[in-house]
């Protein structure tokens, strides 16, 4: 198999991890605010739910790094491949989800990018375990959630678009062969 297809694959199969693990952290926040809101959906702990939604929003970030680098073979793959796929085994809707997939990811770069600046403008000696640090990381992480759940919520559109364009017929074989009639039919008597 050409290495770009191997590459693909394990992009493919990370992404597959991250959407595993995203369900889950997005499962025990929604447990959490479940049992940590009142009727109206207001924190019953602020600060708690602070320190929670921080939490959920830095496994999330964990989760997508293993994505992170091939995300943009991933998108290029599935916009190659839905092109090529006949129409009526496309859902409209994937066309949509990859744009947003494609725009969370542009975001995320941009965020990344502010946190460089970020960090280059903490005070000397503000590392992890510092509370300008850790306040700015956690910054970071809230302003990647929404993005990273965008890839949550529609990364299966490329998992799905892969599967349809590995089951679509392939332009280069030949057309199934039909089989020559037998001949008039006859009929016993």
């Amino acid at each position: 198999m050409p290495p770009d297809h191997l590459a693909h694959r394990g992009h493919l199969q990370s992404l597959a991890g991250f959407l595993q693990r995203s369900s889950t952290i997005l499962n025990d926040w929604d447990r959490y605010t479940d049992r940590h809101t009142d009727d109206d959906g207001y924190p019953l702990d602020d600060d708690a739910y602070d320190r929670r939604a921080s939490r959920r929003d830095a496994d999330t970030y964990a989760a997508f790094a293993d994505v992170r680098d091939g995300a943009p073979l991933l998108l290029a793959t599935a916009a190659s491949q839905l092109a090529r796929l006949p129409s009526r085994t496309a859902p409209q809707h994937w066309a949509y989800q990859l744009g947003l997939l494609r725009q969370a990811l542009d975001i995320l770069d941009e965020v990344q990018q502010e946190w460089l600046v970020t960090l280059a403008r903490l005070p000397e000696g503000a590392g992890p375990g510092t509370a300008a640090y850790d306040d700015a990381l956690a910054g970071y992480h809230a302003d990647t959630w929404s993005h990273l759940d965008d890839w949550q919520s529609y990364g299966h559109t490329l998992i799905n678009i892969n599967t349809a364009a590995q089951q679509a017929p392939s332009p280069l074989a030949p057309a199934p062969a039909v089989s020559p009639a037998c001949g008039p039919a006859r009929h016993s008597r």
